[in-house]
């Protein structure tokens, strides 16, 4: 239990005394709310988009507004207000006055002011925290190796081959990155160096309407989740490893809840645009599309930032909004097998997908820990879209878009799962945005067939049962075939047991955390295809994760 005098409790309450001095800096075309305007959802308010040529958004609708119905809020740069609406006694109900509104000459349209929710699969334990060691590691370096010290208990930068991009580049402070969401812990340990001090306390507090955007409960912990997985530091000593060291904008719409309004989300992406920002993750969603969203991710996307945002976590549902519209980069889930997680929307408006089953990022107060969530995806593609803005800063944001779609890796699923693939940042960061790949190769004049020349090996093994049962056998296979095309590695168990194939190509001794390749299913028999070179040398890891018995491995190799 965190001590209610800390000082990250106090830090609100002294906000209030002193005032918000200059909270609205760079924050054009907004008017504050009325005093006593509820935070979070707000169901009892309507939008009203109003025409932007003509007097004002207040001038144009004060006039046909109802005694029960007020102006609580204003945005002149997306010219629409949103209109409380009481129903106590005789007056006309809300979706009266909505209706009346929509026959007025200077209004565009009228909706709810609809929530939206975190999409995070389940809420956080609050009392579940990462152990400070390292996971196990492996003997071998990666191109880059990150001296974070939990980077051994990640796998969402590896999986997205950050490696390979850090080489170039960690992330340009000069490239920003906007959360909107819940509050950001700005001054954890491992965000501190990352979240932007171009800003007022690194952002702004739409739900509170003022200018901190800290957490303000145990509870709040998905802003400063999602914030370090786009951007926690990487190689400084601390943590874990963000996907980028770009600068970190916090905007907070979501209350402790989890809920935040319509209008809060829309002024904050246009307020992030309205800051500079590159890069606009948005972990949040709701079931159905309204115009207010639509033009606001709009004039952000027309105004220099790319918006990247979760499909949502209905098991297959359709994708979320505001993920689904077309100016939005909608983002899946996958797991640490680079399968499609089970909890993750699919559809034909999925852009990309990315790691977001149990990932590691920081939590308040300066902890770490593991969510599940397309919230979790959706900034890793941002924090890899900051990387590649990092390497090509020239890119416009539909350049960006087109770079990190091209150069996405297919992972075997199809398009409503995937959409162009895994995103991946050593790919999207070391490939020139103005190459393109040869559209008429020329062809192997004799290419022949894969399965011209076959050859087959085998090793038996035995796994005992119980806690102090063997865990794991290692193998190595060598190719075989003077033309070595594919290799198809199986393996053989008992129906009573649950065991693992983990597969590396270059001979290097697999882990469950370092490896190229990984079979995981709750029976014993797996199996793992593999396209090959003739470059390759097959590092094989057999694990028992549950019971034990006799085993088979098999290894049919093809070569032409």
């Amino acid at each position: 239990m965190v001590d209610s005098n800390n000082r990250k409790f106090n830090r609100r309450s002294i906000l209030e005394s002193i005032g918000a001095a200059g909270a609205l800096i760079g924050f054009s075309g907004v008017t504050s709310a009325v005093p006593g305007r509820s935070p979070g959802p707000k169901n009892s308010e309507l939008i009203v988009g109003v025409d932007p040529d003509g007097s004002g958004v207040e001038a144009e609708l004060q006039s046909s507004l109802p005694p029960n119905a007020e102006i609580v809020h204003t945005n002149e740069t997306l010219s629409y207000a949103a209109v409380s609406v009481s129903d106590e006694g005789d007056n006309p109900t809300k979706e009266t006055v909505r209706e009346d509104l929509h026959d007025a000459e200077t209004v565009r349209y009228t909706e709810n002011n609809e929530t939206y929710r975190a999409l995070e699969v389940t809420p956080p334990d609050s009392n579940a925290t990462v152990p400070d060691s390292a996971g196990d590691g492996d003997d071998a370096a990666p191109l880059y190796t990150p001296d974070d010290p939990r980077y051994g208990s990640q796998y969402a930068p590896q999986q997205v081959n950050c490696e390979t991009a850090w080489e170039k580049t960690l992330g340009d402070p000069n490239v920003t990155i906007s959360v909107v969401d819940q509050g950001i812990q700005y001054d954890h340990p491992n965000l501190e160096g990352t979240v932007s001090d171009g800003v007022s306390n690194g952002g702004y507090d739409f739900v509170d309407d003022d200018g901190d955007p800290y957490p303000t409960s145990e509870s709040e912990s998905h802003g400063t989740h999602v914030g370090g997985i786009a951007a926690g530091g990487t190689d400084n000593g601390t943590g874990h490893a963000g996907i980028s060291n770009c600068t970190l904008l916090s905007a907070r719409v979501l209350s402790a809840s989890g809920g935040g309004s319509l209008s809060d989300i829309a002024d904050a992406i246009q307020w992030s645009a309205d800051q500079g920002a590159d890069v606009i993750n948005l972990s949040l969603g709701g079931g159905t599309p309204t115009d207010l969203m639509a033009e606001a991710c709009q004039y952000a996307y027309s105004n220099g930032s790319l918006l990247v945002a979760a499909a949502g976590n209905d098991y297959g549902g359709s994708v979320s909004y505001p993920a689904a519209y077309d100016s939005v980069v909608a983002v899946s889930s996958l797991d640490e097998s680079e399968q499609l997680s089970d909890f993750s929307n699919v559809g034909p408006e999925i852009d990309l997908a990315a790691p977001g089953t149990k990932v590691l990022s920081s939590v308040p107060w300066d902890r770490y820990d593991s969510y599940s969530g397309t919230s979790m995806a959706s900034p890793v593609v941002a924090g890899v879209a900051g990387l590649t803005l990092s390497a090509w800063p020239s890119l416009s944001p539909q350049e960006l878009r087109a770079h990190l779609t091209r150069t996405a890796v297919d992972v075997g699923l199809s398009d409503v799962e995937q959409g162009s693939g895994r995103v991946d940042a050593g790919n999207a960061v070391t490939t020139d945005p103005d190459s393109s790949p040869d559209p008429d190769p020329d062809p192997d004049p004799d290419p022949g067939t894969c399965g011209d020349e076959v050859t087959n090996a085998t090793a038996d093994g035995e796994f005992s049962g119980g806690w102090w049962g063997n865990p794991s056998d290692t193998y190595t296979y060598q190719l075989e075939t003077s033309d070595p095309c594919r290799a198809i590695v199986t393996l053989e168990g008992p129906e009573s047991a649950d065991f693992d194939l983990y597969l590396t190509l270059d001979g290097r001794t697999p882990t469950t955390l370092d490896y190229d390749e990984r079979s995981v299913s709750q029976d014993a028999n797996e199996e793992i295809p593999v396209d090959l070179t003739g470059n390759e040398t097959l590092g094989i890891l057999v694990r028992r994760y549950q019971g034990g018995g006799a085993y088979t491995l098999s290894i049919e190799e093809r070569g032409r």
